[in-house]
């Protein structure tokens, strides 16, 4: 989806790398996963996390950036100062495609383990300043998963940020009912975690504000179905 942005005259993201996928990689996309209609609504999801990044480095120009379970996601080359220390942390199989498909660089690498296996958290080093995101991903894990990942992460990077996307606790709760399939058959796996107002005041977390788009609903309406937060660890 965010290829397909990205692709159009008047995209509201500049993304070679997911461009470049798109071409290259012979997958039935529209197929599986139906027409990319939402694309603006990602690439402005995509933005919000880059202005955190581009805000941290402006701070902390050597600072390092954790992407916990990154997917294909291209934001290294979207935000890279040449000086960010960046760490990807992906299962065994996902840091495999990564490594075939995207390209390599001298401060970017790879961590083979689960964003709940807590030994990744032993090759983080932040003395420039740490910046974990997470983005599509703790939806999938269960409530006490996310609290578990928040307090050690609190615990080893205290003084750090997280940034992350989430969704509210009435989708999560009806995903978990099965029913959200699209009309090209595919239904996402079930997002075990939703957040609401008290638990966004509970993990003392803020609203980032997403970029505007395109168009009426990317000017007013998108902006505001873009759930991302920050937080002080």
């Amino acid at each position: 989806m965010r290829a397909s942005e990205a692709r159009r005259p008047d995209s509201v993201i500049d993304d070679p790398q997911a461009v470049r996928l798109l071409q290259e990689v012979e997958f039935p996309f529209e197929q599986r996963f139906g027409p990319p209609r939402v694309g603006q609504w990602q690439a402005l999801r995509a933005r919000a996390f880059d202005g955190e990044i581009a805000r941290f480095l402006a701070a902390n120009p050597d600072g390092t950036v954790v992407a916990l379970g990154e997917g294909l996601e291209t934001g290294f080359w979207r935000v890279d100062n040449g000086r960010v220390r960046w760490l990807t942390v992906e299962l065994p199989e996902m840091a495999a495609l990564r490594r075939e498909l995207l390209p390599s660089a001298p401060n970017l690498r790879l961590i083979e383990r689960s964003a709940l296996d807590e030994r990744w958290m032993d090759e983080v080093d932040p003395s420039d300043g740490v910046l974990l995101t997470a983005q599509g991903l703790l939806m999938y894990f269960t409530p006490d998963e996310v609290h578990g990942l928040l307090d050690a992460c609190r615990r080893r990077f205290a003084g750090g940020g997280l940034v992350f996307d989430a969704i509210p606790r009435w989708l999560s709760e009806r995903s978990q009912r099965g029913g959200l399939r699209n009309p090209s058959g595919y239904e996402p796996p079930p997002w075990k975690w939703g957040i609401d107002t008290k638990e966004r005041r509970r993990l003392g977390a803020r609203r980032v504000r997403a970029p505007r788009g395109r168009g009426a609903a990317g000017k007013v309406l998108l902006p505001q179905l873009v759930w991302v937060l920050a937080l002080t660890l």
